[in-house]
This record gives C-alpha cells, structure tokens and sequence, in this order.
C-alpha cells in the first residue's frame, strides 16, 4: 500500500495490468490458498493479506469497478467504486459458516460476480465426482463445486471410480490428488461393481476445528465384450461349431488366465453350461468357477463340401426334431 492508503491490485494479485479475468482468477485462487487462515491459524499478517487480495480480487472481477480503477486511480471509489479502508470495498468473512475451503472460495467467486467451481472433485453426490479420465487419464485434483458443501455434521464425501474389468479382476493402484494432498489407493483384485473404498480422513475439512470426513471411493465396472460377472460366479457364451456340438470332442477355449481345454459331451443341449473350477472371479476364500454357455456359431456361407455334407446329413437323418412339437401345438 503506498503512503496514501492506495492499493495497486495488479500488483496484490501479482499480474499484469492487462490480465484477462481468467489469469485474475487462477491468482487469486493460488493465492487464496496460500494465505488462508485455516493454512496459517492465529498469523494476522495472512489473514490481513488474504483480505487484501480478497479486496484486488473485487475490484478486478467486476468490469465496472475495474474500469473505474484504471481509469480513476485512487480515486476510483469516489466515482461510485465503493466505500471501505484506502477506497477498498469492505470485506469480513465468516469462515465458521463454509464446510471446507472451496465453499467458501466458490461462494466468493460467485458473490463478486464469478463463476463458482473448479477443476477436480465436482458435480458428484456427497461433495465429489472425477474430472479427468479414467483409466489412463488425468489425475483428479482438490475439492469444488457447489456439490462439494457439507454440513459440519457430515463431512464424510464421496466419488466414483471407472474401471476396466481387467483392472477389477487382477486388482490396480490409483493416484489421486485430495486437497493438494497425493494418495494412492489400492483396489485389492475382485472388487465388484458398486462395491465401495473407504479412506480414512481424506474428506471434507471442517474450518477451526480440523474435524476431517471420510472419503468413500464407488467403483463402477466398465462392461467386456467376453466376460461377465454374476453374483459371485464369472460367465462368458462358448460358440460351437454344428459338427462339435454333435460329436463333442475336445475344445480350446479362453479363461482370464489364459487357454485351456474342455471336453465337450457329443449330442450336448444348446444353453447348456460347462463349470471350470477355480478358474472365475477372485474371491475372499479364492477363486470362483467359471461357467461356459454353449451357443452354436454357423458361418455367414457355407463351402461347397460342407453343403454337400449337409445335404448328406439331411438325406439321413433319422429324427423329425418337431414330430412331439406338432402333437403338443393342437389345441
């Protein structure tokens, strides 16, 4: 503040005189977090300077109050800018009413006349949701957003996590960021579909007090083409060909650790399920089965030989398959 009581607020925010709103908010944001009084309990001089920028902030985010500074100088309250200490608006903050931080900074961008939210944890039940992609994407960062406010009853949060199947299956780890705090998370293998990961002290942050909430990870399965999961037990469709659904025969087939091979009964039933033990979903206890559907797989065009052999077959058969369907249809 120079010796007339005068605030140059570019230099508060420390931008340049022609920031764009965009660079004023990431500022004073930057800023807000550093000199926060819940970051520096019981200093006056961070709180005395978390007002000031509060105060640079203001002014600079409404166009109109900024173009009266620019062009008024010192005087620009004068000419309708606002009354308050040195020609700055007035500003008292209750930070006893927020749940956290980004309330209170989300409810400040909005009462000067900004956008409230920010990147990260938004827009999700309970105060969080990702931003970022997922798996292989960015990393999601902080609290936001009006779905962010809890009651200093419940600081408990929540957020979902998408994962691969393969990721479920075999088990994975994620980084995430959580109040500019690093966690990694471990996703222990065979986790289902809305199952939930509880970590411990990693919710909302009540302001004074250092009452922290939970927060709980919901894990959402994305679907896979092959693989799906029942219950407990892991299935799949096994297509077959005419000829070994006919005469069985040994069949290679895949299972999440890979191939194998099971011997299929000659004359087998369409719909029917072959169990491989051991070889499903990872359980507490161990592994689960896997159950294998059979479903016949004709091709698009038969070769010549095989219509020749078809025909062969149909010249032959002994069995009319719809002489019992016949009898039962009359009414």
């Amino acid at each position: 503040m120079s010796a007339n009581g005068f605030r140059d607020y570019f230099k508060v925010l420390g931008v340049e005189r022609g920031a764009d709103p965009e660079a004023i908010k990431r500022s004073f944001r930057k800023l807000a977090r550093q000199f926060h009084p819940d970051v520096n309990p019981d200093d006056a001089s961070a709180e005395a300077k978390f007002k000031e920028i509060s105060e640079a902030y203001e002014v600079l985010s409404d166009p109109e109050k900024r173009r009266k500074y620019e062009q008024f100088g010192q005087y620009w309250s004068q000419m309708g800018g606002g009354a308050g200490s040195g020609g700055a608006p007035g500003f008292d903050v209750d930070f006893g009413r927020y749940g956290n931080f980004d309330d209170f900074i989300n409810d400040l961008l909005g009462r000067f006349g900004g956008q409230s939210g920010s990147a990260g944890f938004s827009g999700a039940p309970g105060g969080f949701g990702f931003s970022g992609g997922f798996p292989g994407g960015g990393i999601p960062s902080g609290f936001g957003g009006s779905a962010g406010r809890t009651s200093a009853a419940n600081l408990d949060a929540e957020a979902t996590i998408n994962l691969s199947f393969a990721e479920a299956f075999n088990g994975c780890e994620r980084a995430l960021a959580v109040n500019e705090e690093r966690v990694q998370v471990r996703v222990p293998a065979g986790v289902k579909n809305g199952s939930r990961l509880r970590l411990k002290a990693k919710g909302n942050l009540q302001p004074g007090t250092g009452r922290r909430g939970d927060l709980y990870l919901n894990l959402r399965l994305e679907d896979h083409p092959i693989w799906k999961l029942d219950g407990d037990q892991l299935r799949a469709e096994l297509p077959l060909s005419l000829d070994e659904l006919a005469l069985g025969g040994e069949v290679r087939v895949a299972t999440p650790d890979g191939e194998a091979t099971v011997q299929v009964p000659a004359g087998v039933a369409l719909g029917r399920s072959l169990r491989l033990k051991g070889k499903g979903w990872p359980l507490k206890d161990g592994r689960g089965d896997l159950l294998l559907s059979l479903s016949l797989k004709l091709p698009e065009r038969f070769s010549d030989a095989e219509r020749d052999l078809l025909d062969q077959l149909r010249q032959a058969r002994s069995l009319d398959p719809r002489a019992e369907w016949m009898k039962a249809a009359k009414l």
